[in-house]
């Protein structure tokens, strides 16, 4: 698997284009704004977009759904069902302007907790995550070791759960249930910050330790 990051938006949202290196089949994950630069660079790379993947419904991840849509039409927008009311009613947040938003069309294909993904021959795992939103996502491949976590799980944090339809109460659930049971050595790439593993987060994130209280 091949993985490109895009930092888009004066929100530094994390993109990512992935794709199967053997079949340039790909998806793009969190597509937050600035869609020129996402759709330059996927035809740059030459790739066959199969799906646009949202891991929750904030309009700063899915702020460029319509652009990247528009160039790859036969490309379907994934979201979890629960965040379906988040992506319609996206503009509405305050920050829309910020990020250059536009109206997401509607998702092509609604998943759930356990659901699998394949682009090309990869295969990613649905982690329904609720917290940060009721719809977030992590997408988990066993076989490369990599879990992309929205705005779940950050390097030295957590999501934020002060925002409507947040869920204080089952953020630090999720991510001990679900993504502090994967391989230490699994890479962690969230929507926003650095890179980390779930080895890292378990010892030293404080959140995940206890130590700062939602």
């Amino acid at each position: 698997m091949k993985i490109e990051r895009l930092v888009v938006t004066p929100l530094e949202v994390n993109c990512y284009i992935i794709w199967d290196e053997d079949s340039l089949i790909g998806a793009v994950v969190d597509p937050g704004g600035d869609g020129y630069e996402i759709i330059n660079t996927i035809e740059s790379l030459g790739i066959t977009l199969d799906y646009i993947i949202n891991t929750h419904g904030h309009v700063d991840h899915i702020g460029a759904n319509a652009d990247v849509k528009g160039r790859f039409p036969d490309a379907k927008i994934v979201i979890h069902k629960l965040d379906l009311v988040l992506l319609r009613n996206a503009l509405n947040s305050f920050i829309a302007p910020m990020v250059g938003a536009k109206m997401s069309p509607d998702p092509d294909v609604l998943i759930d907790d356990g659901d699998v993904i394949y682009v090309g021959s990869i295969s990613f795992r649905v982690l329904h995550t609720p917290g940060h939103t009721p719809g977030s996502i992590c997408l988990y491949s066993k076989e490369e070791r990599v879990v992309f976590t929205g705005d779940t799980l950050f390097a030295g944090s957590v999501g934020r759960v002060d925002l409507p339809y947040s869920q204080p109460d089952r953020l630090i659930p999720s991510i001990q249930r679900k993504l502090m049971v994967l391989p230490d050595d699994t890479l962690v790439l969230p929507g926003h910050g650095p890179e980390t593993t779930i080895g890292r987060e378990r010892i030293a994130n404080p959140f995940v330790t206890g130590a700062i209280l939602l």
